[in-house]
């Protein structure tokens, strides 16, 4: 699923990125040019998903034990720093050009073509946008997801892009494409920026949410003899769920009836959560943790 959704935005983006590329250095419009090395990220963006898909589907291995789906997550945080530097560049090259049209040496408004391809881009990055947003979630997959973010993102860019060559024509200033250009730059470090914090979430086994965590205490509650979860963890490993937690049972039980409440825990979890990849329940006896102290990793349903 991930290589289909990386395929189609490969695709469509190559087509964007080349006619925008192509019509921004005919036209000599900066804005339309920005625009077009945003599209040709998001072609190194679904080369990078596509190698990515095959990459995590790779089983389990003695070097890694947990599998290959981070590398999801850092494909993603690279994502994030190639949007960033693309971004600064078209800044600085575009804030030459309007400080050479302070300085009086004029710029002509860029033709109506340009004006045309940035209006098709609007059409094609929104349907671009709609598949990888489809597909993540069918997928539950962050890349994707943050993905179809940066693209729903260039929707807009597109949108002011076409607003701003419209702007200059009307009022024959040709350094407002540059200015427009400029802004385009800084939008694309914003999506940069946020994509970054999100997948630094999931690096640093962060960001599960209260709603979640609510979830797995409820399961634990469900099942008769289990009480007390604590040291609760939950992460993200490319979409799938991995949880620890600690119960407390009866102490006088045996050690295969402890092993069944554990196992009911499990599927009660399961029942709430989607796409959970692997839980770890380790049985106390009842009592044995104080339920004030803090934990000294993980959370109690207290907190």
């Amino acid at each position: 699923m991930i290589k289909t959704a990386s395929l189609i935005a490969l695709l469509g983006n190559s087509i964007l990125a080349a006619v925008k590329i192509g019509f921004g250095l005919k036209t000599q419009s900066l804005a339309v040019l920005g625009d077009g090395i945003d599209s040709s990220v998001d072609v190194f963006i679904a080369l990078m998903s596509f190698i990515v898909a095959g990459v995590i589907a790779r089983p389990a291995d003695p070097e890694h034990p947990w599998g290959h789906g981070r590398a999801e997550t850092v494909a993603t945080a690279l994502l994030s720093f190639t949007l960033f530097f693309a971004g600064a560049q078209l800044i600085l090259s575009s804030g030459k050009t309007l400080f050479s049209s302070i300085q009086g040496i004029t710029t002509e408004a860029p033709a109506r073509a340009a004006m045309g391809v940035s209006l098709c881009s609007v059409i094609g990055k929104s349907f671009l946008a709609w598949i990888q947003q489809w597909f993540g979630k069918k997928a539950n997959s962050a890349m994707l997801r943050a993905n179809g973010k940066n693209m729903a993102a260039d929707v807009v860019l597109s949108l002011g892009v076409f607003l701003g060559l419209g702007l200059s024509r009307v009022l024959g200033i040709g350094f407002i494409d540059s200015l427009t250009a400029i802004l385009v730059g800084f939008w694309i470090i914003k999506s940069a920026i946020a994509i970054f914090i999100e997948t630094n979430l999931e690096l640093m086994d962060g960001g599960s949410g209260k709603e979640s965590y609510q979830a797995v205490f409820e399961a634990v509650h469900a099942v008769k003899g289990a009480g007390n979860p604590h040291r609760t963890r939950m992460r993200r490993i490319a979409g799938y769920w991995d949880i620890d937690i600690d119960i407390e049972v009866d102490p006088k039980l045996t050690v295969r009836e402890a092993h069944k409440i554990a196992s009911q825990v499990e599927r009660a979890i399961k029942e709430r959560l989607e796409r959970v990849y692997d839980i770890v329940v380790h049985v106390e006896p009842m009592g044995d943790s104080k339920k004030n102290t803090p934990e000294g990793y993980g959370l109690r349903e207290q907190a």
